[in-house]
């Protein structure tokens, strides 16, 4: 489809509207009519408003009610989405897209009713365009209405108590909506589309097969690959029989269900009058149908139930819940380890640090477990589509920290080598947020989210492309706690190395003096470029370290650390410790260039500045990477050398500066200067 789109406000002045006459925001309340879909690919999204329409509290929290065309109208109106923890408000004006003067996306039944619309291009302001909301899961929505978890039930492995569970859910007024997956025949014949889609293999089993939407009609008048609002659950009394009953929408406002239950249906004359009244049946072309709750499980495939608390919707009882979010990142060449397929860079990826202290008090239950959930979460994909961002395949594995572990702040490569996970969620999948339930015995465990490859980078706002955001929200019953693995923002602990033995000088070492002394002369000092001079004549001669020796910037920068006496110059002594710090860490660099190519990977990285006495958080190993490494990932002997120099150097001003011992410095601008 092909058209100019025209931006037309809905209200010039208080007597006239380019759209239509007496425009209001509300009429009559919002309800699910007051939502049909226009030209734009967003059913996904229209099918959440349209459960949220079943919740007042939750409906005005997102549209706010004193809002209208008339008193103190000034051609803006706004909104509230919870964003990654966070509520945020979002205004906009009234300019609406429309052709021939009429709305081309969202619309409502009533002509003059615009909350809908408005709604709309609010959430299209949060991702940058309309556009970006082609496409999608209704729970992405349901979350950024309400701030719920979302859990998925796949009809061929529901539980049994499903319809018990649905109408829980929605009498907890939990988000509900379902969908019909299209068939893997179906994609085959639509490649020539070049439809983006996912696949990932595990073991031999398919875990993710995820297409963009299309929408394939059927005979029964269901849409395959579009998303439905589940707005009621009832039952009904059918010849002294009860029949399970489910009402939904099509976010479209018309094409419904044709089989039995639908709105002209036979069935409707077998109950009464009252049952009728209390299902507000109507024989309308609006979208919204009957079913019964096993054509319900027949025609579709997977069903998403957004809960407002993390409560088990099986479960009678309401529990108390903590909920813990963790904002983190992926980084490339870092903490972007990719899945267990990868054990060299699995280790790398963040952890998180999960403590269940006592088991649920339920008597039911003998396992003696904790209840928690897991939410993954990455953040902003859908806003950044236009520059080739597409979601990522996710998803984290458990794994239990036994006593003999100790307190390590991030489990080394052997632990995962060594130890299975005690669970892990069901699937890796490329949708926005992963979620699973588990229970586990008291103790302590380690959360490790991944993208599935290694390498993948997923850009945040501030962080440019290189890095990758997401949410690990743990939430636990009470007297359950968590604890995040991230070591607090501040200056990490430096160890400081066992002093070298006292050995006698090699001829490596006489022959850097004899260097040093023909090009130090009388004075016996050197310059930078001397030291360049001096450290090169040997190093590139050693023939288990391939290098081209280093460049005079790292040469400036170990002068400063060595420079005792502020001249700008080494002496022989303080050459004598530079070059004993140098063989050290050459002997770190050696021990992780297996392959002796002359450079270390860069999530090794983190090893080695540990042999090397440098304790970092989590934020400092992401800064050393992007900064030292080369666009494969790697870093090479000048590099690293110049990355521990610059180390050492602030860590020693760092110590200089904190008097008190408190980890802790306040310094003038002329002081920074000291730390650079």
């Amino acid at each position: 489809m092909s058209y100019v789109l025209e931006k037309q406000p809905l209200f010039q002045n208080p007597k006239s509207c380019e759209i239509c006459d007496n425009p209001q925001f509300i009429v009559g309340g919002a309800s699910r009519t007051d939502i049909c879909q226009g030209d734009l690919g967003d059913c996904w999204l229209l099918a959440a408003i349209a459960c949220l329409t079943l919740n007042e509290k939750l409906l005005y929290r997102v549209v706010p009610q004193d809002q209208t065309f008339t008193e103190n109208y000034a051609g803006i109106f706004h909104f509230q989405f919870w964003r990654y923890g966070d509520w945020i408000d979002v205004v906009i004006d009234d300019r609406i897209p429309t052709f021939n003067n009429q709305l081309v996306f969202t619309k409502s039944a009533e002509r003059n009713e615009f909350w809908s619309a408005l709604l709309e291009k609010a959430y299209a302001k949060v991702h940058g365009s309309y556009e970006a909301l082609k496409g999608g899961n209704t729970t992405e929505a349901m979350e950024d209405f309400t701030g719920g978890v979302t859990e998925f039930y796949e009809m061929k492995e529901a539980p049994k108590e499903l319809y018990k569970i649905m109408k829980k859910a929605l009498e907890r007024g939990s988000l509900m909506g379902c969908s019909i997956d299209v068939s893997l025949t179906s994609l085959c014949y639509r490649l020539f589309e070049r439809m983006p889609m996912t696949v990932r293999l595990q073991d031999d089993h398919i875990l993710a097969l995820v297409p963009a939407r299309f929408e394939t009609r059927t005979v029964t008048g269901l849409v395959k690959g579009h998303a439905y609002s589940v707005t009621a659950v009832e039952e009904s009394h059918q010849k002294e029989a009860k029949v399970r009953l489910v009402r939904l929408r099509n976010p479209w406002g018309q094409v419904e269900w044709n089989g039995p239950w639908s709105d002209n249906s036979k069935e409707w004359a077998s109950i009464s009058k009252a049952d009728k009244e209390k299902l507000h049946h109507q024989n309308a072309e609006d979208g919204e149908f009957w079913m019964s709750f096993e054509d319900f499980k027949k025609n579709y495939t997977k069903i998403e139930i957004c809960n407002l608390t993390p409560d088990a919707l099986e479960d009678d009882k309401i529990h108390k819940w903590t909920v813990s979010v963790n904002e983190g990142r992926w980084v490339r060449g870092c903490s972007a380890g990719g899945c267990r397929n990868y054990p060299d860079t699995f280790w790398t990826n963040p952890q998180y640090r999960l403590r269940l202290l006592e088991e649920d008090d339920d008597p039911e239950e003998n396992d003696l477990a904790c209840t928690f959930v897991v939410a993954l979460m990455q953040k902003n994909r859908r806003s950044e589509r236009k520059m080739g961002a597409n979601l990522f395949t996710i998803g984290f594995a458990i794994y239990e920290v036994l006593h003999m572990h100790g307190n390590k702040q991030h489990m080394p490569k052997d632990f995962f080598l060594f130890n299975s996970s005690k669970a892990r969620c069901k699937s890796y999948i490329n949708l926005r947020e992963v979620t699973q339930r588990f229970r586990l015995g008291p103790g302590e465990y380690v959360i490790v989210p991944s993208t599935y490859e290694p390498h993948q980078e997923v850009g945040i706002a501030g962080l440019g492309e290189r890095c990758t955001s997401r949410i690990c929200a743990v939430a636990a019953e009470d007297k359950r706690e968590t604890c995040v693995l991230f070591v607090k923002r501040g200056m990490p602990v430096l160890s400081s190395p066992a002093p070298a033995s006292a050995v006698e000088e090699s001829e490596e070492d006489k022959h850097f003096l004899t260097i040093f002394q023909q090009i130090a002369g009388d004075e016996m000092e050197i310059t930078a470029n001397e030291l360049k001079n001096v450290l090169n004549k040997v190093v590139v001669e050693q023939k288990d370290l391939k290098t081209e020796g280093f460049s005079l910037e790292t040469c400036r920068s170990m002068i400063a650390l060595m420079d005792m006496d502020g001249t700008g110059r080494l002496n022989l002594q303080e050459f004598r410790h530079l070059w004993n710090k140098i063989k050290r860490w050459q002997g770190i660099f050696k021990h992780y260039d297996c392959d002796y190519s002359g450079s270390i990977c860069s999530y090794e990285m983190r090893n080695a500045v540990n042999d090397a006495g440098f304790h970092l958080n989590n934020q400092l190993y992401d800064i050393i990477t992007m900064r030292y490494s080369n666009e494969n990932m790697n870093i090479d002997f000048d590099s690293f050398i110049s990355c521990l120099v610059r180390l050492e150097g602030m860590f020693r001003a760092f110590q200089a500066f904190d008097q008190d011992g408190d980890g802790l410095i306040t310094l003038s601008v002329l002081e920074v200067g000291v730390m650079i």
